[in-house]
Parts: structure tokens; C-alpha cells; sequence
């Protein structure tokens, strides 16, 4: 209504709901946010070898890893990812109704599980307490992976993994409403299997697929 309104054009709220209504138009609304960085803590944060250099030359050279929330009837549910840098492809994930050092650790069980247990990966996350857990890093150092993170209250340091979980509100979060928990991570675990790692294009890697692209380039 603002924007018809600087245009010169008179129209309520109202006025512009009913004919939405008619048009079978859905508006996306702005869902509710919790923060889901807790960095006010004292445990051992380690280097950040990333530097925000998002370029992988192949596979499993790279993956980042970061939590969202969910808002759902029931309540928050959230989300954890391990994603690789080289293709953009999702290669592990976890949702749960807490967020725990067990959501980030099932999450990157998955990703070792999922690519083969790759040795000698950088994995880049923020300084959340769920990520410098000591069972988070053990987890890390017992598959001889590479800790890395990025600097306090630094956003730009997890831009490309902060990016997806943007689209992924955009493109399907921001359309539902989820009435309980279990209907919501069937949506996510579809969006992320089947939809972005199968079938959406991604810019960052010339508009290819990502599983298209790690098979072809």
C-alpha cells in the first residue's frame, strides 16, 4: 500500500488483501527470529583459515558449517548444515527442537558419513558455544579435519552458508506455515535433498546443479 501510494495511487490494506485473496496471491511475511550464536562464553576458540576465501578447487577441501531457526506452531525448531564450498552442495544436516552441541555433531556425522570420511578438510563455522564444544572438536580432530572460525559477531566470514539459509527462507520457510515441527523437517529435508542439491541452479558455481557439477567438472 506504501509503494502504490508514492506512485500516486490511493488503495487500503484492506483493498489490496481482497483482491490478493481473489488473485489466489499469498503475501511472504517476515517469520519470527532467535538468535542462534551464543559467542558470550570461554571456551577455546580456534584460527580462522578461511578468510573468507570461498574458493574450493575440489571437493571436501572445504565445508562450512551453521545453524538457523525454524518457527513452527510448536515452537522453535533448528537447523544445522555442513556445506561443501567447491560444489555448494549440502552434504549434511540435522534438525532438532534444541539447540545443543548434539544438533552440530549429528549434523557433521552425516557429511563424514555421507562424502566418505575425507581427511584434511577445513571446516569453517562461526564461535558459537554448540561449535567450540569440546565434543564438537574432538569430533573434528578424530577425523583429522582442519577447525576453523570466524571472527566474533562477523557474519561475512560464514557469508555463502548464511546466503542458502536466506534463500531457504525465501523460497519456502517464508511461504508455509508450519504446524508442528515434524511437518517442518520434512519440507526442509525435501528442499535440501531433493530441490537444492539435486535440481537448483546456483550461480556461484556457472547456474549448475550441484551433484550435476561435482560429477562433471
Amino acid at each position: 500500500a506504501d509503494a502504490l501510494h508514492d506512485e500516486g495511487s490511493t488503495c487500503s490494506e484492506n483493498r489490496i488483501a481482497r483482491r490478493m485473496r481473489i488473485l489466489g496471491l499469498h503475501a511472504i511475511q517476515t517469520k519470527k527470529y532467535t538468535v542462534t550464536t551464543d559467542s558470550t562464553h570461554f571456551k577455546p576458540v580456534t584460527s580462522d583459515w578461511l578468510e573468507q576465501d570461498f574458493h574450493a578447487a575440489a571437493p571436501n577441501q572445504k565445508w562450512t558449517g551453521d545453524i538457523t531457526s525454524v518457527w513452527t506452531d510448536e515452537g522453535w525448531l533448528y537447523l544445522a548444515v555442513v556445506m561443501d564450498l567447491y560444489s555448494r552442495a549440502i552434504v549434511g544436516w540435522s534438525m532438532n527442537r534444541r539447540m545443543t552441541q548434539q544438533l552440530v555433531c549429528d549434523a557433521l556425522s552425516m557429511a563424514l558419513f555421507r562424502r566418505g570420511f575425507p581427511k584434511g578438510t577445513i571446516l569453517h563455522a562461526d564461535r558459537g558455544s554448540q561449535y567450540c564444544s569440546q565434543r564438537y572438536q574432538q569430533l573434528i580432530q578424530s577425523h583429522g579435519l582442519y577447525g576453523s572460525m570466524g571472527r566474533k559477531a562477523t557474519c561475512d566470514d560464514n557469508a555463502v552458508t548464511e546466503r542458502f539459509f536466506h534463500t531457504l527462507k525465501v523460497e519456502l520457510i517464508h511461504r508455509e506455515r508450519y504446524v508442528t515441527r515434524r511437518k517442518a523437517k520434512i519440507s526442509i529435508f525435501e528442499y535440501i535433498k531433493t530441490y537444492d542439491n539435486r535440481e537448483r541452479k546456483h550461480s556461484a558455481i556457472g547456474h549448475r546443479i550441484p551433484m550435476v557439477f561435482e560429477k562433471t567438472a
